[in-house]
């Protein structure tokens, strides 16, 4: 089995591979002071929750958007199975060229995105990831990873509201019943998720236009489910998108 493991600022997401099937996926809370031996202890943890042993991961790749946590993570992967774990950065393979001023500076999970839906379309592609940051990645048809933008996630500028206006109380992220809230909940969620639908519905077409071509849209992260259903722009959801693009890198490496 393959382990590939996304190491986000909010969650880290790890998948387990039989051949070019997830079998097993995991989410867990994104803690900066765990230790290495508390992670070991979770994944090891995880893997008797599958039923999965030890001994049937015979790799691993790594993409990390905490640098912090990069070491920590590296020890406790090395720890539970006897192999070194691959990581996605600097001179890693990815058949995707960058065509960004500086390819050091893109996050690897946007360029683990980005190859994952290109090998899925075959095709202009653009990808929007619901993070912490709400990041919009753009492909050209011959496979070019082009840039994109980055926009604040939904849960930080709810966040921001909560604690910046003293009288509004705070709430879940959720669809309210119509655009025109009549109490100050649905308000609230008015101006979140369909002020965020607008948000990625602009974007996506002015990046559409630049690029000067028709493009696929797809949608990944933990609150993409929420926006789709009112977005004019997004095709598809994909909630296992940096998994795949992360079995594909390792494919190319190995």
């Amino acid at each position: 089995m393959l382990l590939v493991v996304d190491v986000g600022n909010t969650n880290m997401v790890l998948g387990l591979y039989d051949g070019d099937r997830l079998v097993h996926d995991f989410r867990i809370e994104t803690c900066k002071g765990r230790t290495s031996d508390e992670y070991h202890v979770l994944l090891l943890n995880l893997l008797q929750l599958a039923g999965v042993e030890p001994s049937d991961v015979r790799a691993s790749i790594l993409a990390s958007v905490v640098p912090s946590l990069n070491d920590t993570v590296i020890e406790a992967v090395d720890r539970a199975f006897d192999h070194e774990i691959m990581t996605v950065g600097p001179g890693i393979k990815t058949g995707m060229p960058v065509l960004a001023e500086n390819p050091r500076e893109v996050g690897a999970d946007r360029i683990v995105n980005s190859v994952a839906a290109y090998e899925r379309v075959k095709g202009a592609v653009i990808v929007v990831d619901f993070g912490t940051a709400t990041t919009f990645d753009c492909i050209s048809g011959k496979g070019e990873y082009l840039g994109g933008a980055i926009a604040p996630g939904m849960q930080i500028s709810a966040n921001a509201l909560f604690a910046s206006a003293a009288k509004l109380p705070r709430s879940e992220i959720a669809r309210p019943p119509r655009a025109i809230g009549r109490n100050t909940i649905h308000s609230m969620q008015a101006g979140i998720v369909f002020g965020y639908v607008g948000l990625v519905d602009g974007l996506v077409r002015r990046l559409t236009s630049e690029m000067g071509t028709e493009v696929a849209v797809i949608a990944t992260g933990g609150l993409a489910t929420l926006i789709e259903p009112d977005s004019e722009t997004i095709d598809e959801v994909d909630e296992f998108l940096t998994l795949e693009g992360l079995r594909l890198i390792y494919r190319r490496n190995a």
